[in-house]
């Protein structure tokens, strides 16, 4: 008995040592695509790449950038410039919170130097407008969400100058509550801004550091309009003993281990942020690092011109905290941010230390967009023809734009109006699911292989155009297709069906009818009834004959008696 307690003790410890990620393993649930890439590798801090197969569009370039040594920065994947969209699908778990980030480094990719600007969308949301201003620099764009499927689309469209491109996408599963947001159903956080206050070097803190991957910008980086306005007296300070980070957001322990503190009773910042004006989520992050004396006090307030509430309350870190080298991160989760964001702490009355910031973070609320009505019966749909390059187009049918072979309408939750798949190759039975499409007001599938019946449209009740010739369809044509009051023209030539022609087609108005090429479709009840109408044309016509006659020969009568008065020959 013990020695199998020690065996299962044994097990169990092995289990636990492999589920810790170490700095040569990544943390479970990362993507890392490799855009352009041809090969999967595994890079300098652990992160596996993999190849960009999952895009089934676009072309893959080459790339040198002055400094620019990582891999995954060597190629890119580019597309036409042209309505349509280009998306990449990625499997994610439903329920689940995701930062996903996407990088563009265009370095003259097409030879051409003319700087790329087009879109970016997460499913039907537009996500952001990409603008390159600069060949050797890399633009980067990130976004907290939680799924509500088991698949996500980064699509790339609306190219205004040059061809849009991408070189990488990194998916990365957040922990527990962290980012929650009473909105999260309703808003995307767009990443603004994500600051490590104090940091040792330019160089950003991300995995292995932050075990999220994360991106924390340094206060020291050189680029225009990024923390300008530094209060007088600002200094960097920093530690080397463990911080308690685990809770809330969970900030890398490196970050929380630097911090700027101003000697002079402020801190201030003038900070753009990216994707404002409008209502964001803020995050500041405080850890007490340096040692205080008994008599030694910090406390002070947040100053945001116009915004005098958000100084009400004082921040006390090691009272708020409860204790040293532990974090607090009080969080504001709807302010209304400008685009220049000015910020600062003062020294509240009675402080002997100036205030500390060891990190921020700033994220803006993005709207999601619903998707086009369609969305779930069209998933179906190209689900069951995966293989099928029309089928691969990804992201939402209608929105942002449409699927190439589709049209919608223009609701602010669209419906598919038009399918046109004509010459296609496709073959089996005609798909149930367009018949599922309540707006439908055209459908193209001539020129395919389509066998079996034509199915019941009744549902589309704004059907006026169907083409469904030169295929190889069979049985009857179906009654229902009288019921569809907008119906315009109906082309059914050469298939294979048979029976007879539903009455109701033949006598409609206004129908453009074409059903030749078909052998062993019965035509005898439309001759009989042309014959009919022949037949009727020709007694009435008879009739209304006999009846002027008859009438004739009354007026000769009557003429010839003359009237009362009348003087006779």
């Amino acid at each position: 008995m013990r020695m199998e307690k020690l065996y299962l003790l044994i097990m169990i410890s092995i289990c636990f040592i492999l589920c810790i990620p170490t700095n040569n393993a990544q943390m479970p649930g990362f993507v890392s695509l490799d855009c352009g890439g041809k090969k999967n590798f595994t890079d300098s801090i652990g992160l596996e790449w993999k190849s960009d197969q999952r895009f089934s569009f676009g072309k893959r370039a080459k790339i040198s950038v002055p400094n620019e040594i990582r891999r995954q920065y060597m190629s890119v994947r580019y597309f036409p410039a042209d309505t349509r969209k280009y998306c990449c699908t990625l499997d994610v778990n439903p329920l689940t919170r995701y930062l996903i980030r996407t990088t563009f480094l265009y370095g003259n990719f097409d030879d051409k130097n003319v700087f790329p600007k087009f879109d970016i969308s997460l499913g039907a949301t537009h996500w952001s407008t990409i603008v390159i201003s600069d060949a050797n620099t890399i633009e980067v764009r990130e976004l907290i969400f939680l799924t509500n499927s088991s698949t996500i689309s980064v699509c790339l469209y609306n190219a205004t100058t040059g061809q849009p491109f991408i070189s990488t996408i990194e998916l990365r599963p957040l922990r527990g509550t962290s980012y929650y947001t009473e909105y999260e159903t309703e808003f995307f956080l767009a990443v603004s801004a994500r600051i490590n206050f104090g940091a040792y070097s330019q160089d950003p803190v991300r995995y292995p550091d932050d075990p999220f991957d994360r991106l924390w910008l340094s206060d020291s980086l050189q680029k225009p309009n990024y923390l300008l306005n530094v209060a007088p007296g600002t200094k960097k300070v920093s530690t080397n003993m463990p911080i308690n980070v685990d809770k809330d957001e969970r900030p890398p322990e490196k970050v929380m281990q630097t911090a700027v503190v101003g000697t002079n009773g402020s801190l201030t910042y003038r900070l753009n942020l990216d994707g404002f004006p409008g209502f964001g989520w803020a995050v500041f992050y405080f850890a007490e690092i340096e040692d205080l004396s008994p008599n030694d006090t910090r406390k002070f307030r947040l100053l945001v011109p116009g915004m005098p509430d958000l100084g009400k309350a004082t921040v006390d870190i090691q009272d708020n905290a409860q204790g040293k080298f532990q974090l607090y991160e009080p969080g504001y989760t709807n302010i209304s941010f400008p685009f220049a964001f000015n910020f600062g702490f003062g020294s509240a009355s009675g402080s002997t230390r100036g205030p500390l910031l060891n990190a921020i973070e700033i994220n803006k609320y993005l709207k999601i967009t619903p998707g086009s009505i369609d969305a779930s019966v069209m998933a179906s749909l190209v689900s069951q023809h995966s293989s099928s390059l029309w089928a691969k187009e990804g992201g939402d049918p209608c929105l942002p734009v449409p699927w190439s072979w589709l049209q919608c309408n223009s609701d602010p939750q669209p419906k598919i109006i038009s399918i046109i798949l004509s010459k296609k190759n496709l073959a089996g039975s005609i798909p149930l699911e367009f018949t599922k499409l309540q707006g439908l007001a055209e459908i193209w599938l001539d020129g395919n292989a389509f066998a079996g019946p034509i199915p019941d449209f009744t549902a589309c009740n704004d059907l006026k155009i169907i083409h469904l010739e030169n295929n190889r369809l069979t049985g009857e044509m179906p009654s229902s297709l009288t019921n569809l009051p907008k119906l315009e023209e109906l082309y059914v030539q050469g298939n294979m069906l048979s029976g007879t022609i539903p009455s109701g087609l033949l006598l409609k108005k206004n129908l453009v009818f074409n059903y030749t090429g078909n052998p062993d479709l019965d035509k005898e009840r439309s001759k009989g009834y042309s014959t009919s109408i022949i037949i009727g044309i020709s007694v009435g016509a008879a009739v209304l004959f006999l009846a002027i006659v008859i009438l004739c020969l009354l007026c000769r009568k009557r003429n010839g008696k003359g009237t009362p008065g009348e003087a006779k020959n």
